[in-house]
């Protein structure tokens, strides 16, 4: 009954308070953010009231499987964007672009953190300026898909973006698993090759590989039901099924081979909208079936958000430093990487703004290392706190008026 309680008090406060953000000319995304905070365990869920709110970060995750659900869904929209007709037009624009300003973000960031490492060694080890600046290269794609939603977005800019946001996902699973490596050889005086070259190579490859091999699958059984309704049942069924295949872990002879739910679900999707002739069909219907589950995710992501590590004042600086860096290189790397790909004037000055949303990956990301021995605790809460997409959305009423 108080998880129903939960779960239905979380949907509401979305809802009311995208109403509110409205009138501002901000996205739902943003509202549901905020609502999340507000009933989340440093406002109304500090009242201790089971079923009224999020009492604790530990309460939030009881509810992790949505989240799962919420980004395997996600993903699998994303895929869809990459059809082959389009690919040709955009494929290398979108790659290089994607590659480029994953890498700059990531340099631009590393090179003020590691400064301020120097500044305030104790506050911030050598390790943890390394790992955020792996973490400055995501972009959050469930931002990125709602806003474009809402606003019905159309146009060269659209068309570029969001397969730009899933190679820059991609990029940035493999700066994040180097640098991991690197840090804990920084801090445990041994550099292991495996764990920094070879696993990530063998978690991209093996994600791609299961995307392709359930893509297949779904557009098989697909042709063997005829009424919109159960095709839309099997679609959701193989979205669920394939984000828990994504979830196994394993190890093979001392390598530790492991699946990213983001890059299996996309290969999903992008192999599902080049085989089946009425995936365009099926879309419309499972996304009009995922909205709910869009608005729990990001009110249960503003609810983790640590908002204690704004109490210390150095924490909060090298919060500061992150985003300001960050956005430059966001910025700055998709400008430049734009005008050499000779995109339009529109495209080149805007591209930027609409990367710096962060979520999804980037709080996967500062997860894996808040499991492990790596770092400050304090630095790894800003880090979550950073990646629960707080900025960065405005960019929508640039292109979202465009039909």
């Amino acid at each position: 009954m108080e998880a129903l309680f939960c779960i239905s008090i979380a949907l509401g406060a979305g809802l009311l308070m995208s109403r509110v953000v409205k009138p501002l000319g901000l996205p739902s995304v943003t509202g549901y953010l905020v609502a999340g905070i507000l009933i989340g365990p440093y406002a109304i869920g500090a009242l201790g009231f089971d079923g009224i709110g999020f009492t604790s970060v530990e309460n939030v995750k009881e509810y992790q499987i949505i989240s799962d659900a919420a980004l395997g869904f996600i993903a699998f929209a994303i895929g869809n964007e990459f059809r082959l007709s389009q690919l040709k037009q955009i494929g290398k624009t979108a790659t290089f672009i994607g590659i480029i300003q994953a890498l700059v973000a990531t340099l631009l960031v590393d090179a003020a953190l590691i400064g301020l490492h120097f500044i305030i060694p104790d506050k911030l080890p050598l390790s943890m300026a390394i790992i955020l600046g792996a973490i400055a290269a995501a972009t959050a794609p469930a931002a990125t898909l709602m806003v474009v939603r809402q606003y019905k977005a159309k146009g060269k800019l659209t068309d570029l973006l969001l397969p730009i946001v899933a190679i820059d996902d991609a990029v940035g699973l493999i700066i994040f698993a180097v640098s991991f490596g690197i840090a804990k050889a920084i801090e445990h005086g041994q550099f292991n090759v495996v764990s920094i070259a070879i696993e990530p190579i063998i978690e991209i490859v093996a994600s791609l590989l299961l995307g392709l091999v359930m893509g297949l699958l779904f557009s098989l059984f697909e042709r063997f039901f005829s009424s919109n309704s159960k095709r839309l049942c099997l679609s959701v069924t193989c979205v669920l099924f394939t984000v828990a295949l994504s979830m196994l872990k394993f190890e093979i002879g001392g390598v530790h081979v492991g699946f990213s739910t983001l890059l299996v679900c996309m290969m999903l999707g992008t192999m599902f909208c080049n085989l089946c002739d009425f995936s365009a069909e099926i879309m419309e219907k499972t996304d009009k079936w995922t909205v709910p589950i869009f608005v729990l995710f990001f009110v249960m992501s503003g609810a983790e958000l640590e908002l204690s590590v704004f109490t210390d004042i150095i924490i909060v600086g090298i919060g500061a430093a992150y985003i300001i860096t960050r956005s430059l290189g966001k910025y700055f790397g998709a400008y430049a990487s734009a005008k050499l790909m000779k995109c339009d004037d529109k495209t080149t000055k805007y591209l930027g703004i609409t990367l710096l949303p962060q979520a999804g990956v980037a709080l996967g990301m500062a997860m894996t290392v808040a499991k492990s021995d790596v770092g400050g605790g304090s630095v790894i809460d800003t880090a979550k706190a950073i990646a629960m997409g707080v900025y960065g959305d405005v960019w929508a009423i640039i292109e979202g008026r465009e039909k």
